[in-house]
């Protein structure tokens, strides 16, 4: 028998052509995005637009013509005259006084309190955290009698103050703002420590590490981004209050930069555009203080929002 050998040839099919990723267009609903992210930071800034419009533009003027007219003369005269008749160093450096203390100590104890409950197994740890986080909920104005009661009563050496009493001092407005930003602190630093390597510190108990030297050598060294976003934004926050002084001092040479807006105003007749160059003045330290470490202010908005 004869094999019926048959040969099969190689069929070469031509591949088909890959298709192509379509081309990437923009967004159409980026530009909408865009447009409307614009206008509302434009409607945030239009009143120190125009606070900085009005400061360089003379009273008269604006009386005459509007404060949405088109200026005539441009001066800077207004922020010369705002320093000056204000006092203002004398008032910065009283906002000093009260901030850099007040920061310090509150992220000092913040730190210690959010060690204990994120990384020690410290019983009634969670509740702990709740009652420092529910503090942020009660209104400030609340406490403003009990406060003002108390601080009459407590007398302070004269080493301490020229006052009998914490009423009229420094030191009753830099501990009501530590009780106040206590619990913010801890609730950021609690979570911010939980997201570092637990192995750390168990190498470090191996090593034989104590209890403050797990605290102050391994775990603060690497909160320095968490505290540098903190320190920043309680600074911020600080320097910007005038409810507690306005409350706790009486003596005017002792009021913070927030209220040295006040001695521009005149008895009978305030000129508001010295009034308006006097408030970016003001408002300039913590506007160069966002442009400066704004990557702190961002990062404290987030600190703890992710693990790993």
């Amino acid at each position: 028998m004869t094999a019926d050998i048959r040969t099969t040839a190689p069929v070469h099919r031509s591949a088909a052509p890959a298709a192509r990723p379509p081309k990437s267009h923009p967004r159409r609903g980026r530009w909408g995005v865009h447009i409307f992210l614009t206008a509302v930071s434009l409607l945030f800034l239009a009143p120190l637009l125009l606070a900085v419009y009005a400061s360089l533009r003379p009273y008269d003027e604006t009386a005459q013509h509007g404060y949405l007219s088109w200026p005539r003369h441009l001066s800077l005269d207004y922020y010369r005259r705002a320093y000056t008749e204000s006092g203002m160093g004398k008032y910065f450096t009283n906002t000093l006084l009260i901030a850099v203390p007040a920061v310090i100590v509150t992220l000092f104890l913040a730190a210690f309190v959010a060690f204990a409950v994120s990384r020690l197994r410290l019983r009634g740890g969670l509740v702990l955290l709740m009652l420092f986080t529910a503090g942020n909920l009660l209104p400030q104005q609340v406490l403003v009698t009990p406060l003002y009661v108390l601080f009459n009563k407590i007398p302070l050496p004269w080493w301490m103050s020229d006052s009998l009493t914490m009423y009229d001092s420094y030191w009753a407005v830099i501990l009501v703002n530590i009780g106040f930003q206590m619990g913010f602190c801890v609730f950021v630093l609690a979570n911010f420590m939980r997201t570092l390597p637990q192995e750390i510190l168990e190498a470090a108990i191996v090593d034989g590490a104590g209890v403050w030297t797990q605290f102050w050598r391994i775990t603060l060294p690497l909160c320095r981004p968490a505290l540098a976003a903190l320190a920043t934004l309680e600074f911020t926050w600080i320097y910007n209050d005038f409810l507690w002084a306005l409350i706790f001092i009486s003596n005017p040479d002792k009021l913070p930069i927030t209220s040295s807006l006040n001695n521009l105003r005149g008895q009978f007749f305030t000129d508001y555009n010295l009034l308006a160059a006097g408030s970016v003045l003001v408002a300039l330290p913590t506007i160069l203080v966002f442009l400066l470490l704004q990557r702190h202010f961002i990062a404290g908005l987030t600190l703890g929002s992710t693990k790993g």
